[in-house]
């Protein structure tokens, strides 16, 4: 379970109240290479990532105190570090919660090790990733900064997640083509399955920062019976105003 040297000693917090499934998790991620801190509740992990920055946060989504959804939120508004979250199996509410929250992946209980290391790496590659040098480019209102990771529109930038970056800045470079949630869950979170609602929670975020009215998208549009298009100027004919 080795990982690529660019991802070696990277720092996990481990946020786990169940001491069981805390060592199990630990020592799968410290075989992979990872450095590791492990705290029993949302409090606790609160004040250890204002005081260590760590790389990615893996997170049970019920904990004693506070739940894992407000400690995501709180840490989201603060500070740009990628969240994976625990949940219970089948507990669909409690999936679009965290991803609502701004975590960046989730995985359901029961989850073998294993899967949960590859996620780790897979999310951290994203949000780690060195890019070529890229040329910002304007598309109507926005300017992508592909290198820098950040969007400007009207000149202003957009307070995106790591997350809602990569969907926008797909889309920006794939403008009037209409994607599936499943080519969109393949070509942005590298996920050849998973829940498509991820995508749905997603594009709701990224309209509630891109659009003057989330409610009535004319930027990030619905293509009814097959997913989403990135549209700048007027609406097609058929979509709504």
């Amino acid at each position: 379970m080795d990982i690529a040297g660019d991802l070696r000693d990277r720092r996990i917090l481990l946020v786990e109240d169940d001491e069981t499934v805390r060592e199990v998790v630990r020592t799968y991620l410290q075989d992979a290479g990872y450095l590791v801190d492990e705290v029993s509740d949302g409090f606790q992990a609160i004040d250890l990532v204002a005081e260590r920055a760590p790389d990615l946060i893996v997170m049970d989504r019920m904990l004693p105190g506070i739940d894992g959804v407000e400690v995501c939120r709180r840490i989201r508004a603060a500070h740009d570090i990628p969240v994976i979250m625990l949940t219970a199996l089948g507990a669909t509410d409690d999936r679009i919660d965290g991803l609502e929250a701004g975590a960046d992946d989730y995985l359901t209980k029961p989850f073998s090790p294993r899967e949960l290391v590859l996620r780790v790496g897979s999310v951290l590659r994203r949000s780690l990733v060195e890019y070529a040098p890229e040329a910002p480019f304007d598309l109507g209102a926005f300017t992508l900064h592909p290198s820098a990771r950040f969007v400007q529109k009207d000149g202003m930038p957009l307070a995106l997640s790591a997350r809602e970056f990569d969907l926008f800045s797909f889309l920006l470079k794939h403008p009037q083509r209409a994607f599936t949630r499943e080519e969109l869950l393949g070509s942005v979170w590298g996920w050849s399955y998973g829940d498509l609602s991820t995508v749905t929670v997603t594009m709701r975020r990224l309209r509630e920062k891109v659009e003057d009215d989330p409610t009535h998208p004319r930027i990030l549009q619905t293509v009814w019976g097959v997913g989403y298009r990135l549209s700048v100027g007027e609406p097609s004919v058929g979509e709504p105003a």
